[in-house]
C-alpha cells in the first residue's frame, strides 16, 4: 500500500498552483491510500508529485488507478475535558475523574466549525463512510461534524445522539441525510494506563447514540483497556496497519476517520518509509 498526502480541502493554500501534495494546519487532514497494483495507461490515474523546487534528481511522480485508491478524511477529536488539565501536566491524564472524558464547550465550538466547513466546501456530500473510535469524545465529534441537522422526533427514525449525551448540553441530532457512522475498535487511541482511553460498555453507547453502528465491536465490556500495561508505540503502530487493510475489505472510496492524535501520530509515522524525505514529512506531522 502507498500513501500520499493530499490536504487540500478547501482550507488557503499556501502555494495555490502547487501539486497535490501541500501541507496545512487545519484539523482536518486528507491522504489517499493506494493498492500497489500494476498500471494500465488505459486507466484513471492519480498523480502524486513534489513540487519541483522541492524535487531533487532522484525523486518523481509516481501514477495510482483511480478505481484502487481511497481518500481518507483524518479528524482528531475535539478539546475533551482530559486535554485542559493534560496539557498542563501529563500526569493529569492518569485521573480516574477522567474516564472516558466527554467533550469541553470550546471542543463544540471546534466541532460546530468544523461541520460548517465540511458543508460549505462540498465534502459532506462526497462522504460514504464515517468510521469513529469508539470513546465518548471520538463519537461526540463524528455526529457532531457529519452527523443531520436538528433532531425532530419521529417513530420510524432514530436520533445519531440523545439530548445532552455525555453532559454535552447539546440538542438531540438527527440520522437523516447523513452518511453511515461505524464505530471501529481498531482506531481507538493509545492504550492501557490512562482512564481516558478506556471506553464504557458498548450498551451504553447504543443508548446514547442509537443510530451509530457498533456492530463491529466484539465485546460489550472493555476487554482492550490494561490498567497496568501500556501500548507500545510500536504496538500502536501495528494497529494502525491493521485498521488501513482492514479498510480495503470496505467498498466506500470517501471516508472519514474521527480518531484520536496518539493513533494518528504514531500510524502515520511507521509509514512513508520508501517516499522522498519531503512526503515523509508531511505524512508524519502533527
Amino acid at each position: 500500500m502507498s500513501i500520499g498526502v493530499n490536504c487540500s480541502h478547501c482550507f488557503p493554500r499556501h502555494r495555490p498552483n502547487s501539486p497535490t501534495i501541500v501541507s496545512s494546519s487545519s484539523s482536518l487532514s486528507s491522504i489517499i491510500v493506494c493498492s500497489k497494483i500494476p498500471v494500465r495507461v488505459s486507466q484513471h490515474l492519480q498523480f502524486l508529485s513534489l513540487h519541483p523546487s522541492d524535487m531533487d534528481t532522484s525523486a518523481g511522480p509516481s501514477l495510482f488507478p483511480l478505481h484502487r485508491c481511497k481518500t481518507l478524511h483524518l479528524v482528531r477529536h475535539a478539546q475533551g475535558i482530559h486535554n485542559v488539565d493534560g496539557d498542563k501536566n501529563y500526569k493529569a491524564y492518569m485521573s480516574p475523574e477522567y474516564f472516558d472524558a466527554h467533550i469541553t464547550p470550546l471542543g463544540w465550538q471546534q466541532v460546530d466549525n468544523l461541520r460548517k466547513h465540511v458543508h460549505e466546501c462540498g465534502l459532506a456530500k462526497r462522504i460514504d463512510l464515517v468510521i469513529t473510535s469508539p470513546l465518548l469524545r471520538t463519537l461526540q465529534t463524528a455526529v457532531g461534524v457529519f452527523g443531520g441537522d436538528g433532531y425532530t422526533e419521529r417513530m420510524d427514525v432514530v436520533p445519531l445522539m440523545v439530548a445532552n449525551a455525555g453532559n454535552s448540553g447539546r440538542a438531540a441530532i438527527s440520522s437523516l441525510n447523513c452518511p453511515p457512522i461505524v464505530a471501529v475498535e481498531l482506531c481507538r487511541e493509545h492504550l492501557g494506563v490512562h482512564p481516558c482511553d478506556k471506553r464504557r460498555n458498548i450498551s451504553d453507547y447504543q443508548f446514547l447514540f442509537p443510530a451509530v453502528d457498533f456492530s463491529l465491536i466484539e465485546s460489550d465490556e472493555d476487554t482492550w483497556w490494561k490498567a497496568d500495561v501500556r501500548e507500545t508505540k510500536e504496538e500502536v503502530a501495528a494497529r494502525g496497519q491493521k485498521f488501513l487493510n482492514w479498510l480495503w475489505t470496505r467498498k466506500e472510496k470517501e471516508i472519514a476517520i474521527v480518531t484520536h492524535s496518539g493513533f494518528l501520530f504514531h500510524t502515520l509515522s511507521a509509514l512513508g518509509n520508501d517516499c522522498h524525505p519531503l512526503v515523509k514529512k508531511e505524512i508524519c506531522k502533527q
